[in-house]
């Protein structure tokens, strides 16, 4: 069984992103191991200069790499990373799940993004949209897609 980690800055408060969250998180319970961790998001100024942002970011980047597994499959949702079809979710499962190493490891970063050392860290860098999302509801967005990657590799009618 695939073991998938979820390092996703910040904890989420909003009851309708919980509850969306939780309700995949069950889901998913049928077709992998699903652990989350919450790095604590930094505190900034109301108007904050890039040197505090900077600042930030490597303080959290710090946490994230500390819990990344060193045989982990990385995955960063960045702006600049390269979209992909839920069949491509699908197809990045699957290879997990196949290599040996079954261990898939999504980072998304607070506010602000990720520090440079975390996306260096990365296997893969995932961009959902052009968009521009809140973090906790790409957090939702994500688990959906990785139930329905899984749904895909066993010929549900989930994904149509």
């Amino acid at each position: 069984m695939l073991n998938v980690k979820l390092i996703c800055v910040g904890k989420m408060r909003e009851r309708w992103f919980v509850d969306a969250f939780s309700e995949y998180r069950k889901r998913l319970a049928a077709y992998c191991r699903l652990e989350l961790v919450e790095p604590e998001e930094r505190r900034l100024s109301e108007k904050p200069s890039d040197g505090e942002i900077r600042q930030a970011l490597e303080k959290e980047g710090e946490e994230i790499l500390k819990a990344i597994p060193p045989d982990a499959f990385v995955v960063c949702l960045c702006v600049e990373g390269q979209q992909m079809p839920s069949e491509g979710m699908a197809e990045l499962i699957s290879r997990q799940e196949n290599s040996g190493k079954p261990r898939l490891c999504f980072v998304i970063g607070g506010s602000y993004g990720l520090a440079d050392s975390v996306k260096a860290r990365a296997d893969r860098k995932l961009s959902m949209s052009k968009m521009t999302f809140p973090h906790h509801l790409a957090r939702v967005m994500l688990i959906e897609q990785l139930y329905r990657g899984f749904k895909i590799l066993e010929g549900s009618r989930y994904h149509k």
